[in-house]
């Protein structure tokens, strides 16, 4: 099995140094000095469960690799329409696209039975910009549970979990599934194959669409939302807004927010990766987090008040960092 990491940062390098392990012809693209490490001292992993060191090929050319059987997308959800010059070398037709992002993907409606069925979201898809980079033919979902970081360039910590769970769109255990979570198994990591993905979207994104905006908004860590009194009453609407939407799509996740709320304060003092990338002056991902869902309220008639106003808050925050960037 060949796979290609596009965009191998900490999730990325974490899954290229577990399918190597498993065997698998694997190619990481990177760049800078975590490419630089990965070249001179292979994938170092530290971990609780038993440090390793993985030496996959790391390049910052595709076109170096050539078609793989699988591309493991480990880049940022609002990069997805511009990455064409990166993913195109390394397709061949039978080549399979596994999106690790957080948040409501661009294949949500494909193969989903329905009045929505095929329908395009365009806070995810707009114009079909990312459809016509990323196929949903080749898409398999890919939802990650598991938690790392780069502690410094070619060195990724482990800091909880192992599972990533994967499915295809149209609900089916298919051989590439098969093919892509066994290597994850032999390699060490969880990464069940789900018959219906959504609800593990809409279970982490229950998370992700309050905490990461609030964070970017108040520049408070994930225990630092959950202690305080009126910011949690903010993310208890959040996420009641958010199930209603998933009601509205047949989506109903055995996962109350007491719950969600209660594993939130574990992570103690975690920034979200939206308040690490406003700390380093990147464009925020929120269009998957947020502006989606607002979207499927819009087309189901949720009605999601406090949805909308942090939309519009964070929104505003985005784009002057965005004018800052550039």
């Amino acid at each position: 099995m060949k796979v290609a990491v596009l965009g191998a940062g900490a999730i990325g390098a974490y899954v290229g140094a577990a399918l190597h392990r498993a065997g698998a012809e694997v190619h990481l693209v990177a760049r800078g000095p975590h490419l630089e490490a990965l070249r001179a001292h292979g994938v170092r992993v530290l971990s609780d469960r038993g440090d390793f060191t993985a030496h996959p090929h790391a390049t910052a050319d595709p076109a170096e690799i050539g078609p793989v059987d699988h591309v493991f997308l480990g880049l940022k959800a609002n990069s997805y329409a511009t990455c064409g010059p990166l993913v195109t070398p390394l397709l061949a037709e039978h080549t399979s696209v596994i999106a690790a992002q957080n948040g409501i993907p661009w294949w949500y409606f494909h193969g989903l039975p329905g009045p929505f069925e095929g329908r395009r979201i365009e806070a995810v898809d707009p114009g079909g910009a990312v459809s016509a980079v990323l196929p949903t033919r080749r898409a398999i979902g890919c939802v990650v549970y598991a938690a790392t970081e780069i502690s410094s360039p070619g060195v990724v910590r482990h800091l909880e979990g192992t599972r990533l769970s994967i499915g295809e769109p149209d609900g089916s255990i298919s051989p590439r599934c098969r093919e892509f979570a066994d290597a994850m198994v032999a390699g060490g990591l969880k990464c069940p194959v789900e018959p219906d993905l959504r609800r593990d979207v809409w279970i982490k994104l229950m998370g992700n669409v309050a905490f990461n905006p609030l964070s970017a908004l108040t520049r408070a860590t994930m225990l630092g939302m959950c202690k305080h009194a009126d910011t949690r009453s903010v993310v208890v609407r959040m996420m009641r807004e958010t199930l209603d939407v998933a009601a509205r799509l047949g989506v109903h996740p055995e996962v109350s927010i007491e719950r969600r709320l209660a594993g939130a304060e574990r992570t103690g003092e975690h920034k979200t990766s939206t308040l690490q990338d406003l700390e380093k002056g990147k464009p925020l991902e929120l269009d998957a987090l947020l502006a989606a869902v607002v979207e499927l309220a819009d087309l189901t008639g949720a009605p999601v008040p406090t949805l909308r106003v942090v939309h519009a808050l964070a929104g505003l925050l985005n784009e002057q960092v965005t004018k800052e960037a550039t």
